[in-house]
């Protein structure tokens, strides 16, 4: 019987962690807090990059809009692309942890792993930018209940979403513009991605077709897209 409680417990766990936008094993940031609402604030971020050919057309329609945005980078594209993260900082956004290499295994990773993995990106990403990141979202959001005492030992914050377009495996700009703009408000955390973006029939990032629509709302409803920590800090 003990064994079996057990066994119910670790499943129990499991389903938890394949559950990005859980708060049951530890503190977990799905909208921005009381002071952003009031301001009409909403967050756009964007993971998986740098990408050299998707994120610069990201970086210029933000510029267009006065966008600000928050880039959950993976610390080996940042590597291949240090000049485009920091000109992702250089344009008033921030880049923040998404793990060394976004691993599939990282929500079977033990203690050691976990901390090896967000630890080396830590380091990769402040060397590169010159500021250590204060935020992290896990590789497809998975987790398993270590995260969250790595990530209080190294001074992170998990960072989730609100809502997300499934831009990755979607390629139909309006079911994604649709995911992401139903219901749309103030405190709200949008997950696009400007690294692995599915791409339409013609071969076109659908980020890069969904993103203006985004922008276009978001004015249109009075709301003001700001970094996390604009957001957070104010």
């Amino acid at each position: 019987m003990a064994m079996l409680r057990l066994i119910m417990a670790i499943l129990v766990l499991g389903a938890i962690g394949l559950w990005p936008r859980s708060t049951l094993l530890g503190a977990n940031l799905t909208h921005l807090p009381a002071q952003a609402i009031a301001r009409a604030e909403i967050a756009l971020t964007f993971d998986d990059g740098p990408d050299p050919e998707v994120t610069p057309r990201v970086l210029d329609l933000l510029d267009a809009h006065g966008a600000r945005a928050t880039f959950f980078c993976i610390a080996e594209r940042a590597i291949a692309a240090p000049e485009l993260v920091r000109e992702i900082v250089r344009r008033g956004h921030l880049v923040e942890n998404h793990s060394r290499g976004h691993r599939a295994t990282f929500p079977m990773l033990g203690l050691g792993g976990i901390r090896r993995e967000i630890a080396s990106a830590q380091a990769t990403l402040a060397e590169i930018t010159g500021h250590a990141p204060r935020f992290f979202r896990p590789p497809a959001g998975l987790r398993n209940p270590l995260l969250d005492p790595v990530l209080h030992d190294l001074g992170l914050r998990l960072v989730s979403w609100t809502r997300r377009g499934y831009d990755t495996n979607r390629s139909n700009a309006d079911e994604v513009g649709q995911l992401l703009l139903r219901r749309l408000a103030a405190g709200d955390i949008l997950l696009m991605h400007d690294g692995h973006s599915a791409r339409n029939e013609k071969g076109v990032p659908v980020v890069l077709e969904v993103l203006p629509r985004v922008l276009a709302a978001a004015r249109a409803a009075g709301l003001k897209p700001v970094t996390l920590a604009q957001a957070i800090d104010a």
